[in-house]
């Protein structure tokens, strides 16, 4: 029977991570608690900040030397040069460009603003916040795996991991969480082949699910000072399987934007 209950539960206490931190156990104790125990099913959404943070994918911009293309493209988009080439090492390609905006082809394959890289709730350290940027993680489907082995391995039990970022979209205003990494997890559920409730065979239908349960644990992430990095989710209404982020990514030949 399908469930027709899907809980999100945003895990307490858990602290700022810094690099070298423990992210599963910093996860195992907020499942504390929060009073939760991990059941087969079980999946868990992860900021990729922090994942990011624990890894250490953090750079001090007075560290970098621009490139005359970071150049070129700061005269067009009035950003700091040196953003503007730590963006490119993150980058396959430079779509389209802006004051203000630079939006890239990420070199994990998917279309972001920034190339992800983000100035936003990070310590100073004794440089400025303008001088600090964070990346996002360097493979995030192999973090998601090592999160997940981690639980499996605990607790033997079947739980999915979804790494969320924040993505803005193309035709409607305001950010929604995505998924950049995904481990024992359907990121795309193919409908195809199904009957609708009236017998007609569905032809196209295919399910972004890991974005669905990404955007709903979003909500509760926040994106602001809330402090909620990691959510439980419960009531997943479909079998957990292996999965990756290769799964939702359009390849550029159907791409009709590029």
């Amino acid at each position: 029977m399908t469930p027709s209950q899907l809980i999100l539960t945003a895990l307490p206490g858990i602290p700022l991570i810094e690099p070298g931190d423990d992210l599963g156990a910093e996860i195992g104790e907020a499942l504390l608690r929060a009073g939760l125990k991990l059941v087969d099913g079980d999946v868990l959404a992860v900021t990729s900040k922090i994942v990011a943070k624990s890894e250490g994918r953090q750079v001090d911009l007075n560290d970098v030397t621009p490139s005359a293309e970071a150049l070129r493209l700061a005269a067009e988009t009035h950003k700091d040069p040196r953003e503007l080439e730590v963006i490119l090492g993150e980058s396959r390609k430079v779509l389209r460009t802006r004051p203000g905006l630079i939006i890239v082809e990420h070199r994990l394959g998917f279309v972001c603003a920034n190339a992800g890289v983000d100035h936003s709730n990070l310590a100073a350290d004794g440089s400025t916040r303008a001088d600090r940027v964070l990346l996002l993680p360097e493979n995030p489907d192999a973090s998601a795996h090592a999160l997940r082995e981690r639980f499996v391995g605990q607790g033997g039990v079947d739980v999915g991991v979804l790494i969320v970022d924040s993505h803005g979209r193309a035709w409607r205003m305001g950010t929604v969480g995505v998924a950049i990494g995904v481990a024992g997890f359907p990121a795309l559920v193919d409908l195809r082949g199904e009957p609708d409730l009236f017998g007609e065979i569905l032809q196209v239908t295919q399910i972004g699910l890991a974005d669905e349960i990404a955007g709903a644990a979003s909500a509760l992430m926040g994106q602001a000072d809330e402090g909620h990095p990691v959510v439980h989710v419960r009531g997943l209404p479909y079998p957990l399987r292996d999965g990756s982020l290769a799964e939702l990514l359009r390849p550029e030949e159907k791409d009709l934007f590029r």
